[in-house]
């Protein structure tokens, strides 16, 4: 038994200290680093319990009865102190969040927020989310499920509506695209802690589904993003939303493909068949996205995604077609009629790298006409958001002010006859200096 206690306790300090140092090398420990890290930063207080159960556990089986047991228990001690600062880091996502909207919006944005909108975003978040995180459920919430916006694609051509029980009229929307590295997941996956609390202030939020990689080739994916917008422009005051005020938001892959919608407003090469529909966006909030295929500035840590791309995705060789590849790289996108923007990256992605994040962040601002922000979460991992945590929490409420001042500058705007931002459509210049 002291040496079975010994065993489990490297195991759960592995945890933590994965955490902290999580695996960026290319090689088979990425994937298990990224996962054992996500759960543990988010969820510390979660691990400390179970550690704290299987340690009382093994001292009354008599774990301490030789010195491998007190051994491990010192190590046990060692990542009860590690969690503690990863929860204690987590705090950190709030001023993080906080300094990243000052900068881009200015230090008195909150006095733009209208008070009505403001008044929306003070609902508390409901009780008891982050001990029971994976309940992504909300009883004020109703979810329009399975509404297909491109039915000849079945599963993959279908979205989803969320409206604030009570019924909603023009309202704000948000649109979602999921994650999963243009190959996995869907609509039901991702981004609902933002959806969730969002649709109870009074928004209408969409999550679409799209295909999928190796099946389908780019730019299949962002055709059918723009497509599900078409649908969004032309159905969604049906259901009580704004056809007029549209965020694109999305984590990893739809962090990608939520900055390429916010680009490329209206470009008809990816609107085939509906090219005379109005594909652009007021706003756009990427997750930890993916902004350059290329990596024409060397900011990915090594060659595997280029050539995952390669594989599985684009199915054409960089070097041989390059332009199409820049064509699909929000970095190689920006333009100074791009909308507003809030770039959300985490400082421990081992994923998509902050490097490339802050790269993005900083052509934007330069270029474009509209505020840019960019928040950079302390100890935050890849995906960290689509569950609830401390964390999370930070950053929803974050985001949920980035959007009432997007909303407010809007009626605003409708009040006093101004022209609309971002009026003139996109431009596709590239650059790549």
């Amino acid at each position: 038994m002291p040496w079975f206690f010994l065993a489990v306790t490297v195991v759960g300090a592995w945890f933590t200290f994965n955490a902290y140092l999580p695996a960026r090398v290319r090689g088979s420990l990425t994937g298990p680093s990224f996962l054992a890290g996500w759960l543990t930063s988010e969820l510390s207080s979660h691990h400390f319990a179970w550690q704290l159960i299987a340690t009382v556990f093994f001292v009354w089986a008599g774990a301490l009865e030789a010195w491998p047991g007190w051994l491990g228990l010192g190590i046990t001690l060692a990542s009860w102190i590690g969690l503690f600062g990863l929860a204690v880091i987590s705090h950190h996502a709030a001023p993080a969040i906080e300094l990243a909207l000052e900068d881009g919006l200015g230090e008195t944005y909150r006095d733009e927020i209208e008070p009505e909108v403001a008044k929306a975003m003070e609902r508390p978040l409901r009780p008891g989310r982050r001990l029971i995180p994976f309940l992504l459920l909300d009883p004020e919430v109703k979810r329009h499920a399975d509404i297909p916006y491109a039915p000849e694609h079945g599963f993959r051509g279908l979205l989803d509506v969320y409206v604030p029980k009570v019924g909603a009229q023009g309202a704000p929307v948000l649109f979602q695209i999921h994650g999963g590295a243009w190959v996995i997941s869907q609509k039901r996956h991702q981004a609902l802690p933002l959806m969730l609390q969002l649709s109870r202030a009074g928004w209408v939020c969409v999550s679409i589904n799209y295909r999928l990689s190796p099946r389908a080739t780019w730019p299949d994916h962002i055709i059918d993003v723009k497509r599900a917008l078409a649908w969004v422009r032309n159905h969604i005051a049906d259901y009580g939303g704004d056809p007029d005020f549209i965020v694109a938001t999305g984590g990893s892959a739809g962090g990608h493909l939520s900055s390429l919608v916010g680009l490329t407003g209206n470009d008809v090469e990816w609107q085939p068949g509906f090219e005379d529909e109005d594909t652009r966006v007021q706003a756009c909030v990427p997750f930890y996205g993916v902004y350059d295929f290329t990596n024409t500035h060397g900011r990915q840590l090594h060659d595997g995604l280029i050539e995952f791309l390669q594989k599985h995705v684009m199915k054409t060789s960089l070097e041989t077609h390059r332009k199409e590849w820049e064509k699909a790289s929000p970095l190689h996108r920006i333009h100074q009629n791009a909308p507003p923007f809030f770039i959300v990256q985490g400082t421990h992605d081992s994923l998509t790298p902050v490097e490339e994040a802050r790269l993005f962040h900083r052509r934007l601002h330069a270029t474009s006409q509209q505020p840019v922000c960019y928040a950079e979460i302390p100890g935050a991992q890849h995906a960290f958001e689509i569950f609830h945590s401390l964390r999370t929490t930070h950053v929803v409420r974050g985001v949920e002010r980035f959007l009432g001042w997007a909303w407010s500058r809007e009626l605003r705007r409708r009040a006093g006859g101004l022209q609309a931002p971002n009026a003139s459509g996109s431009a596709t210049t590239n650059i790549t200096t």
